[in-house]
Formats: structure tokens, C-alpha cells, sequence
């Protein structure tokens, strides 16, 4: 095929162009050169989503059999390049995210499950997840719009994995790998389902090359880890002697324990790690072992990579509060004996 990637730098869009060079498709990349390196052996059209001037000469320098697109944000943006791009572009692959579904974290999805309202604007007092997954829909909508029965919507639930910029992985690797006590969140058992971003990027391809219709959600099978055998994992890639304390839900609620940021994918609601994704299984998705992702992330970040970004400054509990919160719970735990 002849594709274009919209971004093709960081994580994800960078694994796509990886891997759709490696299938033998010729592939350009769109984007600002301000994110990241190019990767070897694409084609390089520089330009702002935002400009029409840019997405114009984008669409000039078509035809693409197939446009996927990682990085749309916003409706407004993905509006503009949708439209641009759809007498370019033979099939529109969207990334989207679960945050799209009303019930998301709270409750349990499948492919059906209702979406959230889209409006321009949210109503007030709108939580930033909420805003984040109205706009996704704004996104989806622009998309179907421009490309109808041309196009593919990918839902992802977590995504880990080498490149991941955002720092979730990569915060509780160099964490275990400092060793001590650590404050492990919830139950081990809990189970859990993120899913490698080389196993989202062949799925994506397959979507494109295939032509695969509709909307996905993507994620490993429910039940495919536990965040024990995840933390198992980065203790035994970093080859720390880490002890890892399991302070139950209530505590670190009582604790003021942020979800999602300070102990990054703890989150105990119902839906969080209850994706169906058997779909886009039954389509072709695959996924790898818990244990190989950690593994071959560790091996990234030693190999000099450095995660930075907005999002990934804002993760992480610090060392004090944590020690403070083992020692609060030492002592409950005593004050029961």
C-alpha cells in the first residue's frame, strides 16, 4: 500500500511506520518535526494539522491507499483533515480511546456499549476525563463524516509498550528498579488488561489493509494479567529486590491516593479493566505476554531513552508521601494484632 501516517514519531505513529515499512508498504508521515525523529525510510511531508494551506498540499501530494491517523485531538482537527484528505485517501483508520463510552471507567464495555453526548462545548464543571472522551466522539463523528463506510475506529483501552512517552510503564519500572519498600496499589489479583503498542499498530495496518469497517474496541482479554504479576514483571526485568506492600482501596482513598497519576493505572472501578475487546479479537488482534512488554520496555529506557511530556510529569507518588503511607499502614496494621 501506499500510506499515510498522520504524526509518525512518537509511540504509537512511530511503531506503525516501524512496522508498515517492515510489511513492505511505502509510507509517508505527516507532521511538525517538532515531536520526535523521523523514522528511517519514510517519506517526510512536514506541516500544521491547523493550517489549511498544509492539509491542502498534503491532499496534493496523494493519492494514499489508506490514511491512519493517531494523533487527531480535537474535532475541529480531525474535521479539517478528514475532509482534506477524502478524495486522497482510499480508507481512514482513527485511534480513538474507551473514553468515549458514558459508562468508562465505571462501568463494564463492549462494542455496543452507549457513547457520550457530543457538543461543542461541555456542560460546566466538566472533569477533564469527561471533556477528553467528548471530544473523542467529536473526532469519531468527523471522521465518519468525510470517509463513511471508509473508515475503521480503534478504541483502545491502556496501551504500554516501548516509546510510551505518556510514563505509566516506564514510572513503575524505574520505581521497582530503585528498590525498598513499595507501596503496591489494591489487590495483586486484581486483574488487568493493557495492551502492547506493537500489537495496536499490526492490528491497525490489518484494519487498513484489510479494509475492516466499524469500530473496535482494543485491549488484551479481560482477565489477561493481574497488577501482581505486572509488578512481578518490572521487578524482575530491573532485577530489583524490591518489597512490594499491597495497601488495600479504601486506605489509599482515605489517603487522598490519586488514581491514575500517583500510582499510575490503579484504578479499582468496575469498567476500568472490563473491556471487551473479542471483536476485534475475532478480527485478527492479537496480544503478547504482560511480562514481555515490561521486558522489552526496560530494554528501551536502558538504552538511553527518556520519557518527557506533560502527561508524564504529572505521574508518580512522591517518596515521602509514600514511605508516610506504608507507615501509617504499619501501624494499622499493629494497632489490629
Amino acid at each position: 500500500m501506499r500510506l499515510l501516517i498522520l504524526g509518525g514519531t512518537k509511540f504509537l505513529g512511530r511503531v506503525l511506520a516501524e512496522q508498515a515499512l517492515q510489511r513492505g508498504h511505502e509510507v509517508t508521515t505527516f507532521n511538525r518535526g517538532r515531536s520526535g525523529d523521523d523514522v528511517p525510510g519514510v517519506s517526510v511531508i512536514r506541516g500544521d494539522r491547523t493550517s489549511g494551506q498544509d492539509l491542502a498540499a498534503l491532499a496534493d501530494a496523494g493519492p494514499w491507499d489508506a490514511v491512519i491517523d493517531p494523533s487527531g485531538m480535537t474535532p475541529a482537527m480531525v474535521e479539517d483533515t478528514a475532509r482534506a484528505l477524502a478524495d486522497a485517501a482510499g480508507w481512514y483508520v482513527f485511534v480513538s480511546t474507551v473514553n468515549v463510552y458514558k459508562g468508562w471507567p465505571i462501568t463494564p464495555l463492549t462494542d455496543a456499549s452507549p457513547l457520550r453526548e457530543y457538543t461543542p462545548e461541555g456542560p460546566e464543571g466538566e472533569s477533564g476525563l469527561d471533556a477528553y472522551g467528548r471530544e473523542k466522539v467529536g473526532c469519531e463523528r468527523a471522521v465518519t463524516a468525510a470517509f463513511g463506510e471508509r473508515a475503521t475506529i480503534l478504541r483502545p483501552s491502556v496501551i504500554l509498550g516501548p516509546h510510551e512517552y505518556v510514563g505509566r510503564l516506564p514510572w513503575w519500572l524505574s520505581r521497582i528498579r530503585v528498590g525498598g519498600r513499595v507501596l503496591a496499589p489494591g489487590k495483586m489479583t486484581w486483574k488487568i488488561q493493557p495492551i502492547d503498542v506493537r500489537d495496536v499498530a499490526a492490528f491497525a495496518l490489518e484494519c487498513a489493509e484489510r479494509h475492516l469497517t466499524g469500530s473496535y474496541n482494543v485491549a488484551a482479554p479481560i482477565g489477561h494479567a493481574t497488577f501482581g504479576e505486572f509488578l512481578a514483571a518490572c521487578r524482575k526485568a530491573t532485577g530489583s529486590t524490591a518489597e512490594l506492600v499491597w495497601v488495600d482501596d479504601p486506605f489509599l482513598r482515605k489517603h487522598g491516593v490519586e488514581e491514575w497519576t500517583e500510582l499510575p493505572i490503579w484504578r479499582d472501578h468496575d469498567g476500568t479493566w472490563h473491556v471487551d475487546a473479542s471483536r476485534a479479537h475475532a478480527a485478527g488482534l492479537t496480544y503478547r505476554p504482560i511480562e514481555e512488554t515490561v521486558a522489552d520496555t526496560w530494554r528501551w529506557l536502558q538504552s538511553g531513552a527518556v520519557v518527557s511530556s506533560e502527561r508524564s510529569a504529572e505521574l508518580g507518588i512522591s517518596t515521602e508521601r509514600e514511605q508516610q503511607i506504608l507507615a501509617d499502614w504499619d501501624s494499622k496494621a499493629t494497632a489490629e494484632d
